[in-house]
């Protein structure tokens, strides 16, 4: 074989193992069983997520998080209007703005999460729908007979056995293989060093034990449940996993044991869900 022709077969071969990761990583893939069993979560020092022993009876939670393209189908069956749609509320982000800050834009909604400027989901059917609010996801469940996890459902999907901070131990050091989240050291300047800015395609990243993706990173993940902390006088929800906004710096949520909370009527462009499949009697 002369140099040209591997030259050729080389990059024909580099093609091949491109467009496979990609196949795998636009297609929606399903439930993952989670065994029933005992469980350890939280950790002996976190004052939200206290060391205890759970029991589950098993469930299964789907293996992403929902995407555009499944939002759209109930968006198209039942032409319901997102809270960011009738509140013009959402927040969205840019890089530029100081740690913490987000932008209200009243153009933002599931079809342009971060605004009109930034541009649409056109491309990005198989990326997880964001910038929609705890309410926008429970009807969603209502409409799709399904449901949010629980806190203690969420973690021990998320943990996979493990009794870490992370399912692979107590160090980030393997993060980038299965998380999007954001690696620059501030947010003053785009990062694209794990080839995204924002959303990444559902399953772009290595699966966790159980098969399970982007339990860390990508996007907040909405759970059902309270915590002892919670406000008396307003109602607040919780979400998990961290998002590709958060740095080792700035919200290192991408975790299983830290729990964020939220205003219910919310909607932020790193936040979304996953659903877990209602027991048939």
């Amino acid at each position: 074989m002369d140099v040209k022709s591997k030259v050729i077969w080389v990059f024909l071969l580099l093609s091949s193992c491109l467009f496979v990761q990609q196949t795998v990583a636009q297609s929606d893939t399903g439930f993952v069983h989670i065994p029933k069993g005992e469980y350890w979560l939280g950790g002996r020092i976190h004052q939200l997520n206290p060391l205890r022993k759970v029991s589950t009876a098993g469930f299964d939670l789907a293996a992403t998080e929902l995407t555009n393209r499944l939002f759209e189908k109930f968006i198209l069956a039942t032409n319901y209007k997102t809270d960011a749609e009738r509140f013009k509320n959402a927040m969205v982000f840019e890089p530029g703005l100081a740690e913490f800050k987000w932008l209200s834009d009243s153009t933002a909604y599931w079809r342009f999460p971060n605004g009109i400027s930034r541009g649409g989901i056109e491309n990005k059917m198989n990326h997880p729908v964001t910038c929609i609010s705890y309410t926008d996801a429970e009807a969603y469940c209502k409409w799709a007979k399904v449901r949010l996890p629980s806190l203690d459902e969420w973690e021990i999907a998320s943990r996979a056995g493990a009794k870490t901070t992370y399912f692979w131990g107590d160090n980030m050091d393997q993060i980038a293989e299965y998380a999007n989240i954001w690696h620059g050291r501030d947010h003053l300047s785009p990062d694209l060093s794990d080839g995204y800015m924002y959303t990444a395609p559902v399953a772009s990243f290595k699966p966790n034990a159980f098969g399970l993706y982007d339990m860390y990173g990508n996007v907040f993940e909405f759970c059902e449940g309270t915590l002892k902390t919670d406000p008396k006088n307003r109602r607040v929800v919780h979400a998990r996993g961290g998002s590709w906004w958060c740095s080792n710096y700035a919200c290192g949520f991408f975790n299983s044991l830290d729990v964020g909370r939220v205003n219910p009527r919310a909607s932020f462009s790193n936040q979304g869900f996953r659903v877990l499949k209602n027991q048939t009697k």
